[in-house]
């Protein structure tokens, strides 16, 4: 059906029924795009479209790519993505290197499809349904994942969103219009690793040692400060509506009261006798350690002391058989059972 316009609502949710699975892969592979695209602002065109974020008001770095991933019923699995070139000067996706690319992706991922695409901007636009409506032609219905590359310090959610295409009907026309759909991370046990261990990485590029430990134990700190601070934010909260300041939230009290029915349960006597153990397994690991790192010490000064006792003897019995100084410079009479002490 040939459409006219293109309105966007970002505040209507999509009516599909579809379950999107989001790796962090796809995530890792778009802020990777964008950086290194904002590194190089200097390349050619073709390699990266530059050009007003919809809505942003001003210039900044805005890259295209695939999604690709597999549909099973209900739930679309998003797990990996490729870079898009667009045509020169314009925000158009280069069709035949997209086709290339499917075609290679295909022959190594031939489980995969392409089921939607990705671009980084403040908000969505024309061109974006435009974009959206040329894909539409390799599927029926991609979703359009948008990441939003401005900083807010109090944003605590991913600044990601997705969304999915509809027809409807405004003022008597049909037109397209882009829906937000929700989404849920899901990280296969590779996924996880590599997540781990790209998070521990630091801006200047080490990952070993202290540098891993800092890192672990700085967000271990956050995640319990943060902790910390909402769980007091809903006490003062239930005061407040105990006390009749805010008007009384059923919703918000059986949400805490679920949260509080779930700590007696850590009060059980099992739950005590299983943590004794656990706590007392791991002050023996600790003891273990200790005892074998100071045996390790004592076999190290034991072999060290053998060596030159053992060197000593040598040099001993070559002087009464007669050998020359050369094998005695350097050590005490005394040791080799004759001068005074500390005589050379």
């Amino acid at each position: 059906m040939q459409v006219d316009g293109a309105e966007h609502e970002q505040h209507r949710h999509a009516q599909s029924g579809l379950s999107f699975q989001l790796h962090p892969l796809v995530l890792i592979n778009i802020s990777d795009h964008h950086t290194r695209t904002l590194a190089n602002q200097g390349a050619p065109a073709g390699e990266a479209s530059t050009s007003a974020a919809g809505g942003g008001g001003g210039r900044c770095v805005r890259v295209l790519g695939c999604l690709l991933g597999t549909q099973t019923g209900r739930t679309v699995d998003i797990s990996n993505s490729f870079e898009v070139r667009c045509v020169e000067g314009t925000d158009d996706i280069d069709e035949p290197f997209l086709q290339k690319k499917m075609e290679q992706y295909k022959q190594t991922f031939p489980q995969q499809d392409m089921v939607g695409w990705y671009a980084t901007g403040t908000d969505i636009s024309d061109a974006d349904m435009a974009i959206q409506r040329k894909l539409m032609e390799i599927n029926e219905s991609p979703v359009f994942l948008r990441l939003d590359p401005s900083k807010d310090a109090a944003q605590k959610d991913l600044p990601v969103y997705l969304y999915e295409s509809e027809l409807h009907v405004l003022e008597g026309v049909p037109s397209f219009i882009f829906v937000q759909a929700k989404y849920t991370i899901e990280t296969s046990e590779a996924e996880r690793i590599g997540v781990d261990q790209v998070a521990k990485i630091l801006p200047t590029g080490s990952a070993s040692g202290s540098n891993q430990l800092t890192a672990h134990l700085g967000s271990m700190h956050s995640a319990i400060k943060m902790l910390i601070s909402r769980v007091a934010l809903l006490h003062q909260m239930l005061l407040k509506m105990q006390s009749g300041e805010v008007p009384f939230d059923q919703g918000l009290v059986r949400q805490a009261a679920a949260l509080t029915k779930r700590l007696p349960a850590v009060d059980s006597p099992q739950f005590a006798s299983d943590y004794t153990t656990e706590h007392n397994d791991t002050l023996l690991t600790i003891l273990l350690a200790a005892l074998t790192k100071g045996t390790a010490a004592c076999n190290e000064i034991v072999d060290k002391c053998n060596l030159a006792f053992e060197r000593v003897s040598l040099k001993s019995s070559g002087r009464k058989g007669g050998g020359g100084m050369g094998s005695t410079i350097g050590l005490p009479l005394s040791m080799m059972g004759g001068g005074p002490p500390g005589f050379l």
